[in-house]
């Protein structure tokens, strides 16, 4: 950091705002900041899936209204609204939104051990009864040291190969002293540029 410089500071709230909103007006009863927003600290605390996301603003209405300075007579999205955003979602702008705020917080250590690898979300698998089926994973790069995960990128099987998104994620750590573990997936005999 510059000396004399303020340090610039992420506000997950302002840029969960800067993502569009891809719902139909007529179908917009809840903001999408704060759908996401409590998808995440759902999250955070264990409440994963649907339902537990529900019981999560349930549970905590009242320290949530608090915190995020809502209205008392605030509704809650249920859980066919969590449902309906999580099943819809465009992965991209979120991937975004986390490494910029990972390469801020949780920047790599000299000599760090980071491995790379894909995984399938679940429901995403379409043309199932196909040869070649389509689905969605998240390829991430995981510190082994630290066990928190410094970047990612979605991959849509027919659109892209895993081989290419790890290459895009390795370039993001040109010049950093690391140590990248890979599958044999990862690995090819023409080098990378």
């Amino acid at each position: 950091m510059i000396e004399n410089q303020p340090m610039i500071r992420m506000n997950i709230i302002e840029q969960l705002q800067q993502i569009p909103d891809y719902r139909h007006i007529r179908g917009r009863r809840h903001p999408l900041w704060l759908v996401l927003l409590l998808i995440l600290l759902g999250a955070m605390t264990g409440y994963r899936g649907y339902r537990p996301l529900e019981d999560f603003t349930r549970v905590h209405r009242q320290s949530l209204i608090e915190l995020l300075d809502l209205p008392p007579t605030v509704h809650f999205p249920s859980y066919s609204t969590f449902r309906r955003v999580l099943r819809t979602l465009d992965f991209q702008p979120l991937t975004d939104l986390f490494n910029v705020w990972a390469a801020e917080f949780v920047p790599c250590a000299p000599a760090e051990r980071l491995a790379i690898d894909g995984k399938s979300i679940r429901c995403t698998l379409t043309d199932y009864s196909q040869s070649y089926q389509n689905f969605v994973s998240i390829v991430s790069v995981f510190s082994h040291q630290r066990g928190v995960v410094l970047r990612m990128q979605p991959l849509h099987n027919k659109e892209n190969s895993e081989l290419t998104v790890v290459q895009q994620l390795v370039s993001a750590f040109t010049g950093d002293a690391v140590m990248f573990t890979l599958d044999a997936l990862h690995c090819q005999k023409k080098q990378w540029h």
